[in-house]
């Protein structure tokens, strides 16, 4: 009797061996197969971006401000992401990019049906569109429906609504989320863009913690939420 359990258990081994044996190059090729699609992936993203490299029109931003948003988001594995102003798409490909990579989506907001159809066709060029939820609406409704939450915001629109905007975002926000703003640049952007009010207000609250980034002329402001309150 013991040796009849004895020979069942090793041909229970031996054939859970031989299944994990058959399905490890299902595995290797799987992991193969999403390997050669990131890397084109990359491939393509690059090709785009040098390409028009020296088009970008209508407020986008500059390639550095792009590599700024690029590397917060691969740092801090960010998935759920929001833009607030596409323009054309500059951003959101940097965005998008970054988040092809975590396993993210990014929903974005233009109100120019111009600059969303360009965006649309960027996007599509680049081979990001399925990482992309781009939506004509005026940000000033969308915004403050939005159901959330989000892990990251970059807001890149009318800037004396910049203010407004944080607030409506700002409950939606994760612990640790990341709230960005373009043409912010610490105090000298008090006198800039007429986003006096929103450095004043951001600087005031507790639980965020504001740096600036300023490797380009326009700058970024970067905020952390740390609490929730």
């Amino acid at each position: 009797m013991e040796m009849n359990v004895s020979y069942k258990f090793q041909y229970s081994l031996f054939f859970l061996s031989f299944c994990l044996f058959l399905c490890l190059p299902v595995f290797a090729s799987s992991s193969s197969i999403e390997s050669v699609r990131s890397q084109n992936l990359d491939e393509r993203v690059r090709s785009f971006l040098d390409s028009h490299r020296y088009s970008w029109r209508d407020m986008n931003v500059s390639e550095g401000d792009g590599k700024v948003l690029y590397d917060l988001i691969i740092k801090n594995n960010y998935k759920k992401a929001l833009e607030i102003g596409t323009s054309t798409g500059h951003s959101g490909i940097w965005i998008a990019w970054a988040l092809s990579k975590t396993g993210g989506k990014l929903i974005t907001i233009e109100i120019s049906e111009g600059r969303y159809r360009q965006a649309l066709a960027n996007f599509k060029e680049a081979g990001l569109s399925d990482y992309i939820d781009a939506r004509l609406a005026d940000a000033h409704d969308l915004v403050p429906k939005l159901e959330g939450p989000f892990d990251f915001v970059f807001c890149d629109a009318d800037k004396g609504w910049y203010k407004n905007y944080l607030i409506a975002v700002l409950p939606k926000l994760e612990v640790d989320g990341c709230f960005t703003a373009h043409n912010v640049s610490g105090r000298r952007g008090r006198r800039q863009w007429g986003i006096g009010e929103f450095v004043d207000y951001l600087e005031s609250l507790p639980n965020m913690e504001t740096t600036y980034d300023q490797s380009s002329w326009a700058g970024i402001s970067i905020s952390y939420k740390k609490s929730e309150k």
